[in-house]
């Protein structure tokens, strides 16, 4: 329903999450947390779908934390899914962040959540937090020093001044740079691509890079191993090399 604070739609094996809230510049309040919780337990309990793309309604992807409701106590947490149904536990399978406009505050911090972004250009990209002597809680202060120079993300933290999707491009920031209007579509283009790999492969390979940042040398190996060999020893790895070597698209079972 349209006046609902978040959307889904399924597009080809992709799921398409709408932040739905463009009057109040798509803030997060605790419906629209629960409503993005529950679209990720949708993607991730569905067999049909292979990954999902988040995107905002209107002109932009999100301004943050609905600091209305948050004066008024309302704390948008959702679970162990942390701010905003996402920042602390995102899905397990691939999840590309669409967007236009804006991602600022919470909302960057949701878009890093994603496992990739795809922006359009003169989309401005910030945690001004500091500006109203509050703390970027809900996962930049850990992402964007791993997706960007030390000194960057220093600087975007400390001044809280923004910067535009062509810098963050150029930083590695963004994965795709799009004209105005086209970041949904090629988000769906990108997330299709993804979709049409093995879904085991694909959630172990994910698992992986998100895990073994800690890890030291001996455990990489050990811990990828646990992650991986399940997947290896599948019907789908079977069937991956069974179609390759027919030279016929693989179809695929998830186990």
């Amino acid at each position: 329903m349209a006046d609902e604070p978040v959307l889904t739609e399924r597009r080809d094996g992709v799921l398409l999450i709408t932040l739905n809230r463009p009057d109040q510049r798509n803030a997060v309040n605790l419906p629209m947390a629960e409503g993005i919780a529950a679209a990720l337990d949708e993607l991730d309990a569905d067999g049909d779908l292979g990954a999902g793309v988040l995107t905002g309604a209107g002109k932009g992807f999100s301004a943050g934390m609905d600091l209305k409701a948050f004066v008024a106590g309302q704390r948008p947490w959702v679970g162990d899914r942390g701010f905003a149904g996402i920042v602390q536990r995102s899905a397990r399978k691939p999840l590309i962040a669409a967007v236009e406009g804006f991602a600022v505050a919470g909302g960057l911090e949701v878009a890093l959540a994603c496992d990739l972004i795809v922006a359009s250009r003169g989309a401005k990209l910030g945690v001004p937090e500091v500006k109203r002597s509050l703390v970027a809680a809900g996962g930049a202060l850990r992402r964007l020093p791993q997706r960007l120079p030390y000194g960057v993300a220093m600087e975007l933290a400390l001044t809280g001044d923004p910067i535009d999707a062509e810098r963050g491009y150029e930083l590695g920031l963004v994965n795709r740079l799009t004209e105005p209007g086209g970041a949904l579509g090629a988000a769906l283009e990108l997330a299709a691509t993804i979709a049409r790999n093995g879904p085991l492969a694909l959630e172990a390979t994910k698992a992986i890079l998100q895990q073994q940042a800690d890890w030291s040398e001996g455990e990489f190996w050990q811990r990828q191993g646990e992650l991986a060999e399940p997947v290896m020893r599948s019907e789908d790895a079977r069937e991956g090399a069974t179609a390759f070597a027919e030279r016929r698209d693989p179809v695929w079972q998830g186990r």
